[in-house]
């Protein structure tokens, strides 16, 4: 018996005064090389943005079960929330409703299993600050909508920068460099060890992923003399994961960690704070990385970049790692449904 086949993704649009809509239309003119997607958002803001730039992109509102079927000859849209007024470069509080309304529409239609997974455009936390988002960006936003009903848990979401060249995974993130050495403890490199071993696991079809865990101290604090740190905190939690059949390795010096040799012994970085992993993902793969968001009941996934509010209308911004972020989306939903059809009941 032939298998159903699976749902289209979905993309919100982001900040309408940023990039977000023009990579939308730029990605759909590349759809011969992409897996089927649709938007939910505004479509005025679609149409007057392919206007306004000269994109010969076509729009048709329909319902995610109509999305697949449309893609070949139009852009699928989902209209949902009010106008997103905000002019190219100009942001302001006036669509922010806009924006919330295409991301709750979004994680409501991936829950449901109307949608594959989750793609997100960027968004301005400043603008949505403003307008009174309680969140401090997307990964709490997507780890509270998944929160446990019954109890009211809250999964723990991680952050992985994702390329054919390198993944990452900052243990810390948006933290002032000062508090690092505070924040990492035993029980936060254990919990982020297993959500990305068991993520690559059943998502990325990683049999027995292969965990780098980088020291926090230089040379991995040499023996203890540059920091104690890694020899108290990051090697006991290295112990245990391997304890538990898990493949981690560390405390390992950051220096000599991405070069191409040492790549080839890992899938995977852990490491200590933001700028020691994505200082090198974005060198050595600023336009085809993705943002994956790991330990969550749904698959999301974004481009590894911001609104770039200086060049939105203009013509210029590069759909590349928008349109990684898509083919890994569908990749992993992909893996992740084979994974389950051969998981005995």
């Amino acid at each position: 018996m032939p298998r159903p086949a699976s749902p289209p993704l979905v993309l919100t649009t982001g900040e309408p005064a940023g990039v977000g809509p023009e990579l939308a239309l730029q990605a759909w003119l590349a759809r011969a090389t992409l897996p089927a997607f649709f938007v939910v958002g505004d479509p005025v803001l679609l149409a007057d943005r392919a206007q306004r730039l000269g994109l010969d992109v076509p729009l048709v509102s329909c319902a995610p079960a109509q999305a697949t079927a449309h893609f070949p000859t139009a852009l699928p849209v989902m209209p949902m929330g009010p106008r997103a007024t905000a002019a190219p470069g100009q942001p302001d509080a006036s669509s922010a409703d806009a924006v919330r309304a295409s991301l709750d529409a979004a994680v409501d239609l991936v829950q449901a299993g109307a949608a594959a997974a989750l793609v997100t455009n960027p968004l301005a936390k400043s603008v949505m600050y403003a307008a009174g988002f309680p969140f401090p960006g997307h990964t709490e936003y997507l780890a509270a909508r998944a929160a446990d009903r019954a109890s009211g848990a809250e999964p723990r979401a991680v952050m992985m920068i994702w390329s054919p060249l390198l993944a990452v995974v900052p243990a810390t993130i948006h933290v002032p460099l000062r508090q690092v050495p505070d924040l990492v403890t035993v029980d936060l490199l254990l919990e982020t060890g297993r959500i990305v071993a068991t993520d690559l696991r059943r998502r990325f079809g990683l049999d027995a992923p292969r965990l780098a865990f980088a020291g926090l101290n230089p040379h991995a604090g040499e023996s203890g003399t540059l920091g104690t740190e890694d020899e108290a905190v990051v090697r006991p939690a290295v112990v245990r994961l391997c304890a538990e059949g898990i493949d981690a390795r560390g405390p390992l010096p950051a220096d000599t960690l991405f070069h191409p040799e040492a790549r080839a012994d890992y899938d995977v970085v852990i490491g200590m704070y933001h700028d020691q992993v994505l200082i090198p993902a974005k060198t050595l793969a600023f336009h085809d990385g993705v943002n994956v968001t790991l330990g969550l009941p749904f698959i999301r996934t974004s481009p590894d970049h911001g609104t770039a509010f200086d060049i939105a209308g203009t013509g210029r911004a590069n759909p590349a790692s928008l349109m990684a972020a898509l083919r890994l989306a569908r990749r992993l939903a992909d893996t992740q449904s084979l994974s389950r059809e051969a998981t005995p009941a």
